[in-house]
């Protein structure tokens, strides 16, 4: 699933080798989410992680990025994790108007002659191509 979030570069963190073969880098991205800023860490891998390399801390920024999740056994325990996974980054203003409020936000990208997805959260959108989570009717969150 592929998703965008706009929002100022809250931190940049160094690049981690976290084996041989797998390598990491982690930036947060401070998004406008009503009253009270969120700050939500993405993660680049591998080639990835020189794309924040242009941007400072405090720019304005697009990124996209994939929900990634898997499962871990640890003496018999089940962990599981969730990463955002960063693939592009570009300037907000590249990427169109900013979202509603002006101040940042996640956005669905403006396509002409393509139905709305059926997720009503006018936070987090899914691109066109990829299918709804679910809807806010039937849970019972308090976010």
């Amino acid at each position: 699933m592929a998703y965008d979030a706009t929002g100022n570069l809250y931190e940049i963190f160094d690049e981690q080798q976290v084996s041989d073969k797998f390598r990491k880098r982690e930036f947060v991205l401070e998004v406008q989410d009503g009253q009270y800023p969120q700050q939500i860490k993405f993660q680049l891998t591998q080639d990835k992680t020189s794309l924040i390399d242009p941007y400072k801390v405090g720019e304005q920024v697009k990124v996209t990025f994939d929900l990634r999740g898997r499962g871990f056994n640890k003496n018999g325990q089940m962990l599981y994790f969730t990463n955002l996974e960063a693939w592009r980054i570009e300037p907000a203003a590249a990427g169109g108007a900013p979202a509603a409020g002006g101040g940042g936000g996640y956005a669905q990208p403006q396509q002409a002659a393509r139905p709305a997805p059926q997720n009503q959260n006018p936070n987090l959108r899914a691109q066109p191509s990829a299918a709804p989570i679910a809807s806010d009717d039937d849970n019972d969150l308090p976010f």
